[in-house]
Parts: C-alpha cells; structure tokens; sequence
C-alpha cells in the first residue's frame, strides 16, 4: 500500500502516524520524498521512532544509522523539506562540525531517521539517559533558535512586520522545546 503524506518537522505527528499504520497492520518497507510505502504484518507488530539528524555532519550520521541497526532496528533516512531540485546545498550554523554544509552528497534531504523496532510491548526509546534527551531536545531547538535571530534581525532592521511575523512563528517551537529541556532538567534533579 502506498500512502503519500508530507510531515515537515512535525516529527511527534509522523511517528504518532506511522504508529497508527503499524497498529493497523502495515509496516513501513520504503519511504520518498512524499511517499510511504506499507505492506502487511500482524497489528502492533512493530513500533516506530522518528529521530531529527539534520546537525550531524555526513559521517556521523552515518555511523548513527549503522549504530541503530547494530541494535538489531531498521533505519530509514526521511527528508524534512520539500526540494526537488539536483545540486543543492543548505548552510545549517546551528549544526555540528562537519554538518555545517549540506550538500546532496552529505545530509541534504536525509535530515530524518526513521527507526522501527520489533515491538515488545516496552515503550520505544532511543534517548534512554536524561541528559542525552536534553541534548536531543537541544538540538531540536538549535534551528528554531538560529531562524527566530535572523528573521528576527531581518524585521527590525528592515522593520518589515513579515519577518517579524517569521520570528514570532519560529518562537513557538523555541519554547516548546526549551520546556521541554526544562521539564527533563527538573526530573534530572529531583532524581538526585
């Protein structure tokens, strides 16, 4: 069965969706750009995890994928933008060394891992430390953080109320994910 959806960066959405098909019996065998392509398992089967990578340089990334599929996961690479265009490159400067510059040779259109596992009726974690999820969630902020200071820039200096509407939508995910840094941080310390 093939389904075509695009997500962007709603990853809690696409993995709540991808859930809801495995829970219907159809487990996930190719993805594209727009396209999901599904064939039949038993229900609940399998269960899904959706993982932003976007800041990894090209290496890591990667080693990242083989590292899960050593844990016995199957991996698919999953795009967060729409380009479909050859011969682009993005300049990410919230992302690490090495990842900085993407190209379609290196993480370009492969900002998204999509991992399955076989369900075992234990919910499906790849961030099992506290800390490593306060980087996860960190890293989700990053270009949320980077777009709110340029269009934010961008509306005060050009005092365009377009930008400034830009920076006040990329707000919305800056808080979302720093509460969410804060809610860890706080259960970190009560764990002390």
């Amino acid at each position: 069965m093939k389904k075509y959806r695009f997500f962007g960066s709603l990853l809690d959405t696409q993995e709540k969706w991808l859930n809801k098909m495995a829970s219907q019996g159809f487990r996930l065998v190719r993805v594209n750009k727009l396209l999901y392509e599904f064939e039949a398992c038993s229900p609940n089967e399998v269960q899904y995890c959706v993982e932003f990578i976007g800041e990894k340089s090209h290496k890591n990334a990667e080693d990242y994928r083989c590292f899960l599929e050593e844990l016995g996961y199957k991996v698919f690479y999953k795009n967060i933008n729409l380009n479909y265009s050859i011969g682009k490159v993005r300049v990410r400067p919230w992302a690490e060394k090495g990842g900085r510059i993407a190209t379609n040779g290196t993480t370009y259109n492969r900002e998204l891992l999509i991992v399955e596992k076989m369900n075992d009726g234990k919910p499906f974690e790849i961030h099992t430390s506290k800390e490593d999820l306060i980087r996860y969630y960190g890293t989700l902020r990053n270009p949320w953080l980077c777009f709110l200071a340029i269009f934010g820039a961008f509306g005060f200096v050009f005092k365009s109320l377009t930008f400034g509407a830009f920076a006040v939508a990329a707000l919305f995910p800056v808080i979302l994910y720093q509460s969410k840094i804060a809610k860890v941080k706080k259960s970190l310390r009560y764990e002390e």
